[in-house]
């Protein structure tokens, strides 16, 4: 039986790219847009008090650099290309410090380890619907999001969310950015204990003062050893492993070992680790991997200090991050969870209360996706069938199944074009991302397909494995072939 995310697959048809804005639309400042590296001109190809802040504290800019979710980006080793020389604090939005979008006002939520309660996932879909457009975009952190705010429903927002256990700190609510394994506990793979690193980290977190100078942007990858999120990029990345341990990295450092006690302050360290290298080097780093060389985060001075043994340790092989497959997943116990994934990563208020379950928790993974445990078989299955006809992607044969988009035109004043309208189903294979710039905010981890607006109105279409990257030339009209062909490694 098809959902209905499939149905509205197979009726789609390749897009007619909506014509660019003038290039001082694009740009506000009137110069032409730089073109993507690579892109050939071939025709046909795409060459005060935290409440006082609300709704008078946005960003310096219309649309700050990878606006709508700092890319998880850098493959853990990878060093950033030439100095980065930061000269202010980011400017990434939150719950309270709402950024003016095209559309409005968009507040950003973090939701460590993407666990919420039913009676959470109430809430935001009160939010939605009460105070922005009525849909909550999921980030590739987990996160959420709301657009379209009105200029005075922020208060109206902040004391929603501080009520339902959203905001247990309104001066850390940007820092609590933590990625977790979405299946951790529930299918028997992995080490147990992640989620009790995950309540003592963000506890952590939110009693310390100076944890606040930390970026927006700084992320914890917290992974129960099966490898999936270890390969995000995060900053401060805790790996559990058998027999009581845990491997703990900064970037793509090699790691130590500490006792699995011990982890969740050992992170805290390393972060606090990594501010002190931060200001050494001037730069103003975000993240570990803008440290210029010879500031490098000392790991093991950071956990000496904070009295936590550690020895080294090798660097763990683990495979390419992937995201789960939506479907019904067995536990050891005898319980299931359904997971399921939203249409280029929003939902409505309606689909988000379609999803609370009966263990009382609803997980939301780095890749936009849901995981709703504590089903017996029957009720998974009928559950699953439930949340097709929701318009759901429900299984990894769904031509939308991989298919993700920025926010684009008419929300970002940086987009040239409307990529959730123009955005193509497909048959499976590599992810594929469609973007509205150059910037690719929100784009996938590893190996991806990269489908990019131009300021001519068109669409580059690139292929990227690693550091590598292939474009794609297409004529007329081959564009959904193209994509099709980049999906399937170039078949």
């Amino acid at each position: 039986m098809r959902s209905a995310a499939d149905r509205a697959g197979l009726d789609a048809a390749e897009p007619r790219m909506s014509q660019p804005r003038a290039a001082e639309a694009r740009t506000g400042s009137g110069a032409a847009p730089r073109q993507p590296t690579g892109t050939r001109t071939t025709p046909g190809v795409a060459t005060a008090s935290p409440l006082g802040m609300l709704a008078a504290m946005p960003p310096p800019s219309s649309t700050p650099p990878n606006q709508g979710e700092p890319p998880i980006g850098g493959t853990p080793g990878e060093v950033a290309p030439g100095p980065v020389v930061r000269d202010r604090d980011d400017a990434c939005p939150g719950a309270l410090r709402l950024h003016t979008a095209d559309d409005g006002k968009l507040a950003r939520l973090r939701l460590p380890g993407g666990i919420l309660t039913n009676r959470q996932v109430e809430a935001l879909a009160v939010a939605a619907e009460r105070y922005g457009d009525g849909h909550l975009g999921i980030t590739s952190r987990g996160n959420a999001e709301l657009r379209g705010i009105g200029d005075h429903c922020g208060n109206g927002l902040a004391e929603l969310l501080r009520h339902t256990a959203l905001l247990p700190s309104e001066r850390h609510e940007r820092v609590r950015n933590i990625v977790a394994s979405p299946l951790a506990g529930l299918d028997g793979l992995g080490h147990g204990g992640l989620h009790s690193w995950l309540r003592e980290l963000d506890a952590l977190l939110c009693a310390q003062d100076w944890t606040t100078a930390l970026s927006g942007r700084f992320l914890f990858a917290l992974d129960d050893g099966r490898g999936d999120v270890t390969g995000l990029g995060g900053d401060v990345t805790l790996l559990a492993q058998g027999e009581g341990a845990a491997l703990v990295r900064t970037g793509g450092a090699a790691p130590l070992r500490v006792a699995a006690a011990d982890a969740p302050r050992a992170a805290l360290a390393a972060a606090r680790a990594f501010l002190a290298a931060a200001d050494a080097a001037g730069t103003g780093a975000w993240r570990v991997r803008e440290l210029p060389r010879g500031h490098e985060v000392d790991l093991a001075a950071a956990l000496a200090s904070a009295g936590i043994p550690a020895e080294p340790a090798p660097v763990p092989h683990t495979a390419p991050a992937s995201a789960p497959r939506p479907g019904v997943a067995p536990g050891p116990d005898g319980t299931y969870a359904v997971l399921v994934a939203p249409v280029l990563g929003r939902v409505t208020g309606a689909q988000l209360r379609a999803l609370a379950g009966p263990g009382g928790e609803v997980r939301i993974t780095p890749w936009r996706g849901f995981v709703v445990p504590g089903f017996e078989e029957r009720g998974a299955h009928e559950r699953l069938e439930e949340l097709g006809a929701a318009g759901f992607i429900t299984g990894p044969g769904s031509p939308w199944s991989g298919v993700g988009a920025c926010t684009g035109r008419p929300g970002c004043a940086k987009a040239l074009a409307d990529v959730r309208r123009d955005a193509l189903p497909g048959s499976g294979g590599l992810p594929v991302y469609w973007s509205g710039c150059e910037r690719r905010c929100g784009h996938p981890h590893g190996d991806w397909v990269d489908v990019t607006a131009t300021a001519d109105g068109r669409y580059t279409v690139t292929a990227r494995s690693g550091m590598a990257e292939q474009q794609l030339p297409y004529a007329e009209g081959k564009l959904a072939d193209t994509i099709g062909r980049a999906r399937g490694g170039g078949r």
